[in-house]
């Protein structure tokens, strides 16, 4: 059973910045990040519990060939989906999204 994914305001902007610029930076490369984000949104969906606690309550996932991770809260009805965010910036920064 796949659980549904509800998307935080600030994860579904860094995610869109985040596909906007690598496409920006070569044709075809931002279609890749939404591509492996969606592998790992599609792994997550099916078995949330499958990657490690980050901070708290929050569950950090990888994302292939690129330094982003996606973080997000499972709940028994659904997974909310907190931050697609860049391995490189301040952790303060998802870690304050409640």
């Amino acid at each position: 059973m796949s659980l549904p994914l509800v998307w935080r305001s600030p994860a579904q902007t860094e995610f869109e910045d985040a596909a906007l610029w690598y496409e920006t930076k070569r044709a075809g490369l931002g279609v890749d990040f939404v591509s492996e984000v969606q592998l790992v949104l599609d792994k997550i969906a099916h078995q949330p519990v499958q990657y490690p606690f980050a901070f708290a309550d929050i569950r950090e996932a990888p994302v292939s060939r690129f330094p982003y991770c996606v973080y997000y809260r499972a709940k028994p009805d659904r997974i909310v989906v907190l931050a697609i965010f860049h391995s490189a910036r301040d952790p303060r920064v998802w870690q304050s999204r409640r």
